[in-house]
């Protein structure tokens, strides 16, 4: 498979991104929201789902602001959510809340999965995905 970059893979679900330096959600034509998480955010969720958990708070920036209003207007509308992962093989750089943009990355549009913001408490959030049938 191509790699793809972020600008490719959220092209894929017609969205834009506001900046393709900072931006890591987006509004899509049909509605839902388009989110980029951390492949090692995974974790096993329930009946099968996949969970992408992480804190708010971990970084910080104008991705950051634009993440937190997209991500509580999800989970205000009950909006479907599709699914971009990034991985990278520096994750402990991510996880100290340094900046992002400058580590390696991989994005891989998952579009066989749909999922909503199931939990928004505070800075925590988790969102959770199930596989949907091709079109």
């Amino acid at each position: 498979m191509a790699h793809l970059g972020i600008k490719q893979a959220f092209a894929i679900y017609g969205a834009t991104l506001h900046n393709v330096q900072w931006s890591v959600s987006a509004w899509a034509p049909d509605g839902s929201l388009v989110l980029s998480l951390w492949a090692h955010h995974y974790q096993k969720g329930p009946d099968g789902t996949a969970d992408y958990a992480d804190s708010l708070a971990r970084w910080s920036g104008p991705g950051n602001a634009e993440f937190r209003r997209n991500i509580a207007d999800a989970f205000a509308r009950r909006s479907k959510v599709r699914l971009i992962v990034a991985s990278t093989g520096n994750t402990s750089h991510v996880q100290s809340g340094a900046d992002a943009s400058k580590v390696k990355k991989d994005f891989d549009a998952k579009t066989d999965q749909v999922g909503e913001v199931a939990e928004l408490e505070g800075d925590r959030y988790v969102v959770r995905f199930s596989r949907v049938s091709p079109a």
